[in-house]
């Protein structure tokens, strides 16, 4: 079968090495007689497991000791729901910057809980830019400060770590997480759902400070308590243990790659690749503005959209493939996570280019 590059938004391709340990760890798990799927949670091979799992991406992060590492349930669409229930407190308002579809889901959600005061939004400008922390009319008082790293369905990335003051600044970096190296003391609450950078649908992870603890409302489910979970070592019911496993082979072949820094400059290359056949002239259209442009989701769109059709059959037939924007946005999207090789970076561009010839 001809190689396939799969630029899906999530479940998203997956690393290669990863997945040959996948394969030779499902029959059994290092002489147990157990497969990984049979692990009981609650015993040392699990135990250990997560443990070294966790370690490896306090590594990768250079998280301070005194920030928690949480595998969760449930996806980012969950923490839309936790991030207010265990930090709103007696404040019970927080600053939310909208800056595209996930943001405004976010947005959504937390308005059941607690006051949302939209500090900035890019509405007006159709979600083509970030809006720069000038325009921003931000809380004091707010609980936290809440902004969406990445826009899977607008392809927006910040590109610059906010100064909230004394607010905590929650993310979600569900598209980008592990991407580029994280400052992590900048942050009060990282969080991001698995299928993008880290592993299968279903698993979430939260990198939390100690202090934000031990603030959720009193009717937040147990099993959705950030403090109860860190005292469980995030085993207070079962948790993903098969996500949690194919999480930790992806810190190590990250390691292994060189950390954060390495992945990040690979990941400059591909999405520059793309980018510049896209603005080479006036056959492709990029969403984003450049400076607000995400090096993970690539959205761009055809001048003549009759086109579009045909390009995905094209480049299915080429073997690149899931290549459709979000239903809620049309057009088409590139998704270069972390384990798209540059190959398939300069596959796609390449096909781009000769179908701007043939069709321009």
């Amino acid at each position: 079968m001809a190689r396939v590059y799969n630029f899906a938004a999530g479940p998203a391709a997956m690393p290669e090495p990863v997945l040959a340990r996948i394969r030779g760890d499902l029959p059994e798990w290092r002489d147990t007689g157990m497969s990984v799927l049979e692990l009981p949670f609650t015993g040392p091979a699990f135990r250990g497991l997560a443990e070294k799992a966790e370690a490896d991406l306090r590594a990768l992060l250079a998280a301070p000791p005194n920030y928690r590492i949480l595998f969760l349930h449930g996806g980012a669409l969950a923490q839309f729901a936790m991030v207010p229930l265990n930090l709103l407190g007696a404040r019970g308002r927080a600053d939310y910057v909208e800056t595209g579809y996930w943001a405004a889901r976010a947005i959504r959600e937390a308005a059941r809980y607690g006051r949302v005061n939209v500090a900035a939004s890019g509405q007006a400008d159709g979600f083509s830019r970030i809006p720069p922390q000038s325009e921003w009319r931000l809380d004091p008082g707010a609980a936290y400060c809440h902004i969406t790293a990445n826009e899977t369905v607008d392809g927006l990335e910040f590109d610059f770590t906010p100064d909230t003051g004394d607010v905590p600044l929650v993310a979600d970096m569900t598209s980008n997480f592990l991407s580029r190296p994280v400052d992590v003391p900048r942050f009060g609450l990282v969080y991001a759902s698995a299928q993008k950078n880290i592993g299968p649908a279903g698993l979430a992870i939260a990198v939390v400070r100690e202090d934000l603890l031990g603030r959720a409302h009193r009717l937040t489910p147990s099993v959705f308590d950030l403090a109860v979970q860190a005292e469980n070592r995030s085993r207070y019911n079962t948790p993903n243990t098969f996500a949690i496993y194919v999480a930790g082979l992806v810190f190590e072949w990250l390691l292994g790659e060189g950390g954060l820094a390495a992945v990040a400059q690979v990941n400059l290359r591909k999405s520059a690749r793309v980018y510049g056949v896209i603005d080479a002239g006036p056959f492709y259209r990029a969403k984003a503005a450049p400076g607000s442009r995400s090096r993970m989701n690539l959205c761009f769109s055809l001048a003549d959209p009759a086109l579009e059709t045909k390009f995905l059959s094209e480049a299915a037939d080429h073997g690149l493939v899931n290549l459709a924007g979000h239903r809620a946005a049309g057009g088409l999207r590139a998704s270069l996570y972390n384990a798209m090789p540059l190959a398939g970076a300069q596959a796609l561009a390449g096909f781009m280019e000769d179908f701007a010839r043939r069709h321009g």
